[in-house]
């Protein structure tokens, strides 16, 4: 039976990107993989042997995540995906009324640029005139962002707003292509703005400087057609999914993570929404986000243009759509794959008795497991205090949990090397009478870490270095060549 494990699995099955395991059950695949890969267990389920919620299991198209699915025989040639957050069927009518349509006009110049679209049985007059009529919000001005931004501008979308509280950053040029050199510091919806008013002068651009919040985003996105998420952590994202799903506003989805992509169309006609899919997102640190496990520069260009024509449909009500469905793409090994989503009854915010009210009143920094606790205190050093144990020749041990190429790119020296699933098993390589400082890239994937082994009965002093190795560039050492 062929395995195919997702980019972000891969560090914990030996970076393998597909295997072949005997078996003829979903459970007999898992127990297999756990004896072979023994880190995988860690990534795969949680404390108690339940297997997390932002694992979803396919054998072909059909979803097998129900543990009670796990023993029904499998097809011969079924291919199984593991399938972690990251983050069909034909429309009986647009998104767009008719009455709205009947509002809209072209001049001259309108039939002159949007004529390809015109001559296009499925669009013509009729469907120009719906995208002219659409409003439309695009959370996020990225990398996905930067495709959906300008081909809906070109399209003709009537009114855009982009939300984004960022500012345009050097390392965001190598896949942010609607931002330039010239845009660097700007706000990242000022520099969208100008690239739409140079594609079409005749749009509504609404630039939201603004981060996304329980307490804003119903007003932002209330009285939209269509929310496009384009964001890049899971907290935008369930919050993004939430807001649709009580406003009552289809959301089309997307995620990237180094070379793939996913892309799905949630809230639609009561469809199921992000978290029928996926109920909970990872342990804040697990998995790495898109900024710290980096992208492919064209991948944000293949998955934004897929979500602008996923949205541009729904628009005009023609041909097959990702609602029920999610498209999974791998751009490394050229593999694509649409596979079903079910909408979830017990979905506790669309299901028959949601539990979920109101945005404002779920705490997502908790749910995403980023709000620290007074139960679990994780000490820390910062740059200058690392720098300074450092300096005076301090007995400590320095962890490094990042992934081999963000090593590559920035190493530390004389740091032990343990990726956070071999943690519990390599605890033994610790001295426990030393301090031992975990280090990551932001200081988040530390602070899992530090938990990891606290779990594992690790009685050694642990540390998180602040902000991690982001925070310690600027820091200069006293001897030669700093500290690189």
């Amino acid at each position: 039976m062929k395995v195919y494990i997702s980019a972000t699995l891969r560090n914990f099955f030996e970076r393998h990107e597909e295997l072949d395991v005997t078996a003829g059950s979903i459970r007999e695949i898992l127990n297999n993989l756990q004896d072979e890969y023994p880190d995988s267990k860690k990534i795969l389920f949680d404390e108690n042997g339940t297997l997390r919620n932002f694992i979803q299991i396919y054998a072909g198209e059909d979803n097998r995540t129900s543990e009670d699915k796990w023993d029904e025989p499998l097809s011969e040639g079924d291919t199984i995906l593991l399938i972690p957050a990251i983050a069909g069927g034909a429309p009986e009518e647009s998104i767009i009324s008719d009455s709205r349509r009947k509002e809209v006009s072209f001049d001259d110049k309108e039939i002159e640029r949007f004529g390809k679209h015109l001559m296009l049985r499925e669009i013509g007059v009729k469907g120009q005139k719906r995208i002219k009529a659409s409003r439309v919000v695009i959370a996020g001005a990225g990398a996905l962002g930067s495709a959906v931004i300008q081909y809906l501008a070109a399209a003709g979308v009537g009114t855009i707003k982009v939300v984004d509280f960022d500012e345009v950053a050097l390392d965001n040029l190598q896949s942010q292509v609607i931002h330039t050199t010239r845009d660097l510091k700007r706000p990242k919806v000022a520099s969208a703005k100008d690239k739409v008013k140079n594609i079409n002068r005749s749009i509504v651009f609404e630039a939201e400087n603004i981060k996304l919040e329980a307490d804003n985003i119903a007003d932002i996105i209330d009285g939209y057609d269509l929310v496009i998420d384009c964001t890049d952590n899971y907290k935008a994202r369930y919050l993004i999914n939430d807001a649709c799903v009580l406003c009552g506003i289809p959301l089309v989805f997307g995620a990237i993570y180094q070379f793939e992509g996913q892309v799905g169309i949630f809230n639609l006609k009561d469809g199921p929404c992000y978290r029928c899919l996926f109920p909970a997102p990872p342990p804040a640190g697990l998995v790495p986000t898109c900024s710290e496990g980096g992208s492919i520069s064209p991948l944000a260009g293949i998955v934004g243009s897929i979500q602008a024509n996923e949205a541009l449909k729904l628009i005009i009500g023609i041909g097959e759509h990702l609602s029920g469905k999610l498209l999974s793409i791998d751009s490394l090994y050229l593999h694509s794959r649409i596979l079903n989503v079910e909408k979830n009854h017990s979905c506790p915010l669309c299901g028959s008795v949601p539990t979920i009210s109101g945005v404002q009143d779920f705490d997502y920094d908790d749910f995403c497991g980023l709000k620290e606790t007074e139960e679990i205190v994780i000490e820390g050093f910062t740059p200058e205090e690392l720098a300074l144990r450092i300096e005076n020749g301090d007995p400590i041990t320095i962890v490094d949990v990042r992934e081999p190429h963000e090593r590559a790119i920035l190493r530390f020296p004389n740091a032990i090397i343990i990726p956070i699933g071999q943690l519990a098993r390599r605890q033994n390589e610790l001295d426990p009478e030393l301090d031992t400082i975990i280090i990551c890239k932001e200081g988040k994937r530390s602070i899992l870490a530090i938990n990891t082994l606290r779990e594992a009965g690790y009685k050694g002093p642990l540390f998180n270095l602040k902000g991690g190795l982001d925070a310690m560039k600027d820091i200069v050492f006293s001897h030669e060549g700093a500290w690189l």
